[in-house]
């Protein structure tokens, strides 16, 4: 007897053990990119070993879900029967969410007289129905949320006294179900948390992983009313579609970080397979070029990073001010979001010094090769290549952070002047802001090849025709006032000579190309009434 005792009570204590303690995750902070994926940090504590179950259930991106405590965790992704509300009607299955409820199904066709029935339970689909374990087709389509069988249609299953009913889902106009409870079971994915160490005190958990389904959108407004002195707000727009938020530490990131598994989803989360796994594993997204390549990653290429290559400038040595990698976190303090909610807000003001000029940049007109650029590749590219004097601002940025890709707004005495994208510009660091087309600044640029013998010259096996070209820049300033004006020719070839001696710089596009291509930059004082014409003439090889 005595020995049945013992194992009497060393079963239910394994049962007890065994029992899943439901518990909350919460989320301390998030850090948003612009390119909608978060770094996500949730905590949640355990208050001593067992197996804890969590209904949050992420949806990491590969290889970033990490597990920090000062205990062993074991995590594992699983399917449990949930009572509660009803999460999304959109995902609802009627034969898990009402097993064993009288139900009466209304049809759409109203010559088929409702039926009346109850919901019977049915079996889960064993892991080896789920998927072909080729890899090849998968068995089941998780596009719902839940498995269901590809190719064959979704019935609801009733019971009736003297039969079985199968009825097709997408027959039915509405359903009753009886009953006044509010709560349904759903079978629906769980996180189990495990801990079992010597000393059973509480321990904290955080769990930190990349996710998708929330970012910030930045923009400028640079107001100008003060002839010397600029005023320069962030804004930030926040939307949140990832979960609710409350108490929840929120920061923005502005940076370029390699995430080269961006659009792949870890195989924790219920919504993939191996099958899908591998086919984004295998995507084109991941690639020698790295950092969010994808295709999902660059919806919003518009706020990447970039650098601004059209202004010439930004090379010159400054004060150091970045430490370590370049990823600047901005705090905005804890909020409380709820799911699907938006949070528009200024994040940094600052004030800087800056001059008005005028801005005109004549793009190259050939190709690599030296022969004209076409004008189906003009009209493909039409900011590249258009011929305008801007009215600009110039001025470094105050700010003790990076000034992120974003637009920025250029305001005057309350008024709206223009709108231009701004981008990537380090604390200190000169940029230069267009506002609007100088219409009053009339400018022509002309250029033609020069008569005589042209060479014919070799270079990889290929024959080139070297020819000289000599060109015209021509401005007139029709205004009141005097203007600065800061011209910019970009060609292909090597300079001959040029007018006021220009500032020559060769750019790095060209490294590789059989013509290096140069950027001259004149920076010139035009009175009110007055016309200036620049020269300049440089050689160039054509392809034959």
């Amino acid at each position: 007897m005595r020995c049945v005792a013992l194992i009497l009570v060393w079963g239910s204590f394994a049962l007890l053990a065994a029992e899943e303690v439901p518990l909350k995750s919460r989320v301390v902070s998030v850090g948003l990119f612009k390119n909608g994926l978060a770094v996500v940090k949730r905590e949640v504590k355990l208050p001593g070993n067992g197996t804890f179950v969590l209904e949050d259930v992420p949806e990491p991106v590969h290889g970033t879900w990490w597990i920090e405590s000062d205990a062993l965790i074991e995590t594992q992704v699983s399917e449990r029967e949930i009572t509660g509300r009803i999460r999304n009607p959109n995902n609802l299955d009627f034969q898990k969410a009402l097993v064993g409820k009288q139900v009466t199904v209304h049809f759409r066709e109203g010559q088929i007289p409702p039926a009346s029935g109850k919901v019977e339970a049915l079996d889960s689909p064993r892991g080896e129905e789920l998927w072909n374990r080729a890899y090849q087709q998968p068995a089941y389509d998780y596009s719902f949320g839940q498995p269901r069988l590809v190719g064959s249609g979704r019935f609801l299953i009733l019971q009736t006294e003297k039969d079985r009913l199968f009825v097709d889902t997408s027959m039915i106009a509405y359903l009753r179900a009886e009953g006044k409870e509010e709560n349904i079971k759903q079978r629906a994915p769980v996180l189990l948390l495990t801990m079992n160490r010597p000393d059973p005190k509480e321990a904290v958990v955080t769990i930190s992983y990349l996710s998708r389904g929330m970012a910030w959108a930045p923009s400028y407004r640079v107001d100008i009313t003060d002839p010397k002195t600029l005023v320069i707000d962030q804004g930030a727009a926040i939307k949140n579609e990832f979960d609710d938020l409350s108490g929840t530490e929120i920061q923005l990131i502005s940076g370029f970080p390699s995430v080269e598994f961006a659009h792949v989803t870890s195989p924790l989360s219920t919504r993939t397979n191996w099958q899908s796994f591998f086919q984004q594993i295998s995507s084109s997204g991941v690639s020698s070029r790295g950092a969010m390549g994808n295709r999902a990653v660059m919806q919003q290429a518009m706020f990447n990073n970039d650098l601004d290559t059209t202004r010439g400038g930004g090379l010159a040595p400054l004060k150091a001010e970045a430490e370590g990698v370049d990823l600047h976190y901005q705090s905005i303090g804890v909020r409380t979001l709820k799911e699907g909610d938006a949070l528009s807000l200024q994040v940094a003001s600052a004030k800087a010094e800056y001059e008005r000029i005028v801005e005109w940049i004549v793009p190259d007109t050939r190709a690599a090769n030296g022969q004209y650029i076409q004008e189906y590749q003009r009209q493909q590219e039409p900011d590249k290549y258009q011929d305008a004097a801007w009215d600009a601002v110039r001025f470094k940025n105050p700010f003790k952070f990076p000034m992120t890709t974003a637009p920025a707004m250029v305001v005057s005495a309350g008024k709206f002047q223009g709108q231009k994208m701004s981008f990537w510009v380090n604390p200190a660091e000169e940029t230069t802001l267009q506002i609007t087309k100088a219409l009053s600044i009339r400018t022509r640029s002309v250029e033609t090849e020069d008569k005589g013998e042209r060479q014919i010259v070799f270079v990889g096996g290929n024959d080139f025709r070297k020819t000289t070209v000599s060109g015209e820049l021509t401005i007139v300033n029709h205004r009141r006032d005097a203007i600065k004006l800061v011209l910019r020719r970009r060609f292909s070839g090597e300079l001959v000579k040029a007018d006021e001696a220009p500032k020559s710089e060769l750019r790095e596009e060209g490294v590789y190309s059989v013509n290096p291509r140069n950027e001259l930059t004149w920076t010139i004082t035009l009175k009110a009434g007055d016309a200036k014409t620049l020269k300049y003439n440089y050689s160039v090889l054509v392809d034959n």
